[in-house]
């Protein structure tokens, strides 16, 4: 404990992952403080100190980044202040862990690359996609071996039933102020296609609905616009062929289905969320069943991950900032796709 560099934290938004995920996984770790937070409201911000032991509130997040006691900031807020508080908290030289999607858009995504390019001694990383954790080493293992000869497709499935009640009130992932250009979880599942190809499409096509064009917002009490896509279908095409299509909807009543399924010319790979089994199948026999080995199973360590990069330099994987821009950029010509009625977008936004 005496060796160990204490790290102090200040948190900036306290929602539903910040509660299940970021507090717990902080103050699990030896020599990590959680000394502040700031959440909407400072009824809020008391609600959450009181019940995790947290010493103080701040009334804004400026006061969280400026505190010249805090040495970490963990951002937990809607996208629409992600960048403008990372690029703050670094130049105050403080480390940045901020909650997915990395921001509104990749003009903003790009400024917060930079403003950590010019801080190369600070910690800059952003929560990764955790669906596939379990799974992501055994099926880089199997796409290195050749198993499934010359990939041609990748496909992904998520539907659930958040948009479909014509009734509800408008949520902040419909909030186009809140949200910018992620659409859905569209950026959250490319960023798993991302991850396991380690390249990035050349152009994009996406096409989707808007069902209630109003809904209530439960913030101001009357009806507001709904600008994002309640449904969307997207295509993706890469330099050697390779092609990536999708469903995302937000109107399929039960239970949903969530998979993702690697076609190559010699056998595919399905990985089906809902049950949690990965499928392989090689040409010529039947799909079974893949169990990964013990040592290539991860699980959620991301706080661990973030204070082990600021006490010993180890680099930040899942996932970095260069990441983060390039899943923006997707989102960013999805976005151009779908406000174009369906053309083809390169990935440079042309």
């Amino acid at each position: 404990m005496a060796d160990l560099k204490p790290i102090r934290v200040g948190l900036v938004g306290a929602g539903g992952n910040m509660k299940l995920r970021h507090i717990p996984g902080f103050q699990a770790i030896d020599g990590v403080s959680i000394d502040v937070v700031c959440n909407r409201s400072i009824a809020s911000s008391q609600a959450v100190a009181d019940e995790y032991g947290i010493p103080r509130v701040a009334e804004d997040w400026n006061a969280v980044v400026n505190d010249e006691s805090i040495d970490a900031i963990c951002i937990g807020t809607w996208p629409y202040l992600h960048a403008p508080i990372t690029i703050a908290a670094l130049k105050a030289g403080k480390h940045v862990l901020t909650e997915a999607r990395m921001a509104m858009n990749a003009a903003e995504a790009e400024a917060m690359l930079q403003a950590s390019r010019a801080a190369p001694e600070l910690v800059a990383q952003i929560v990764p996609s955790p669906f596939t954790l379990k799974w992501d080493a055994t099926i880089a293992n199997v796409l290195s071996s050749g198993a499934l000869g010359e990939l041609r497709e990748l496909s992904v499935l998520k539907t659930l039933p958040m948009n479909a009640d014509p009734l509800a009130p408008m949520n902040w992932r419909q909030k186009i102020e809140y949200s910018g250009n992620n659409t859905l979880m569209l950026g959250i599942y490319y960023e798993v296609a991302q991850r396991w190809l380690k390249r990035e499409p050349v152009k994009v096509w996406s096409y989707g609905r808007i069902f209630m064009e109003e809904r209530n917002d439960p913030e101001t009490g009357s009806k507001t616009r709904v600008e994002i896509p309640e449904t969307t279908t997207w295509m993706a095409e890469y330099a050697d062929g390779l092609q990536l299509t999708g469903l995302m909807s937000g109107m399929e009543m039960g239970s949903g289905r969530d998979e993702f399924v690697i076609c190559g010319t010699k056998g595919s790979l399905r990985l089906d969320l809902r049950v949690g089994q990965l499928y392989q199948t090689i040409e010529g026999s039947a799909e079974a069943a893949i169990e990964p080995e013990p040592e290539d199973i991860a699980d959620w360590n991301v706080e661990a991950d973030f204070v082990d990069s600021v006490r010993e330099g180890t680099p930040v994987t899942l996932t970095s900032f260069e990441d983060g821009v390039n899943y923006m950029k997707f989102t960013d010509a999805a976005r151009a796709s779908f406000n174009a009625g369906g053309q083809w977008i390169s990935i440079d936004g042309s």
